[in-house]
């Protein structure tokens, strides 16, 4: 796929467009909506207590965001990958833009706000055994919002991915296209975070309650299900198949994964023991791989399971978010080895 090296125009709230693409139209296999952000990593002697202190032993920044990752993990697992967000008139933007396009993600539907607007970031603080504690701030993606030409760049995605970091307004435009619109591709939702977290700058739980109806598959993580459904894993995937989802995914961490299959089987995925560098952005890579082996790919649920666990337990065997991501090749290798 094409790399787009132009500048978004700065302070204009327009896309981050060439010359050609402005007027193009390019069918991809997954467009992320959502977060494209500033990873800001911090490892701590510690994770303090509340009044409690600690010291900064090492520090770098990355490119993050739970749409920009999923959409690097498909690019790196060989799709052609899109991203709807929106950046500050930053440093920060450019670095996040640079780091978009060296990955081969078209990123035209990029938005450049205003010229006193934070791209939004993501404090990570962790410690020496790789627990971590996460931050976020920043103006730019709670301001996101879709207009017609996003809606029609989605439309035209062989799938399109969201989560609940984008802004409720975003995922209730994205609802109400899937159920009024007969060609809407399906549509993947990643309930990345508990709802306390999520309150007053993302999604809503009244949009979550609209958007499981419509959803094609839905993921959580056992803590995000928990704030949501206030079931475990196993209640939580069969609260989600009692409410008409037809295929969803809760992560366990190292307990591994429960799938829901369009049969309506439950399976348990182990997870893979791999040296752990860095576990950031373990799930988005698990998003990414599933995606890729499942939604797009048509595998057996229990293939692309286990495709989906490798491919997040090889993300971290590296440092940052995307500093793991493999190849469908380096996959299938790890997977013929076990």
């Amino acid at each position: 796929m094409s790399d787009f090296d132009s500048e978004g125009a700065a302070g204009d709230d327009r896309p981050d467009l060439d010359s050609e693409g402005a007027a193009e139209s390019l069918s991809l296999d997954a467009v992320a909506v959502g977060s494209a952000v500033e990873d800001r990593i911090y490892g701590l002697t510690n994770l303090p207590e509340p009044d409690g202190g600690a010291f900064v032993r090492d520090e770098e920044t990355a490119a993050g965001g739970v749409a920009a990752n999923v959409a690097a993990g498909l690019a790196r697992l060989g799709r052609e990958a899109g991203v709807v967000s929106r950046l500050g008139d930053d440093e920060a933007a450019d670095r996040v833009l640079s780091d978009l396009r060296e990955r081969g993600i078209d990123a035209r539907r990029v938005r450049r706000g205003d010229a006193d607007e934070r791209t939004t970031y993501s404090l990570i603080l962790r410690d020496p055994d790789g627990e971590r504690m996460i931050v976020n701030g920043g103006e730019a993606v709670p301001n996101l919002r879709l207009d017609s030409a996003d809606r029609e760049y989605v439309r035209e995605a062989d799938l399109a991915f969201t989560s609940a970091y984008a802004p409720d307004p975003v995922v209730s435009d994205l609802v109400s296209a899937k159920r009024e619109t007969a060609d809407f591709p399906p549509l993947v939702f990643d309930l990345a975070g508990p709802l306390s977290e999520l309150e007053n700058r993302a999604t809503r739980p009244e949009t979550l309650d609209a958007l499981l109806p419509v959803c094609d598959c839905f993921l959580a993580n056992e803590v995000s299900a928990r704030s949501y459904l206030g079931e475990e894993p196993r209640g939580a995937i069969e609260s989600l198949r009692d409410r008409g989802v037809r295929r969803a995914a809760v992560t366990r961490g190292t307990d591994g994964a429960l799938l829901l299959t369009e049969e309506d089987a439950i399976l348990e995925l182990p997870a893979f023991a791999v040296e752990t560098a860095d576990t950031t952005g373990a799930g988005d890579a698990f998003t990414a791989g599933l995606v890729h082996a499942w939604l797009l790919g048509n595998r057996p649920p229990r293939e692309a399971g286990r495709f989906a666990a490798a491919t997040a337990a090889l993300n971290c065997t590296a440092e940052t978010a995307r500093g793991g991501l493999p190849t469908a090749e380096e996959v299938e290798r790890f997977l013929d080895a076990r």
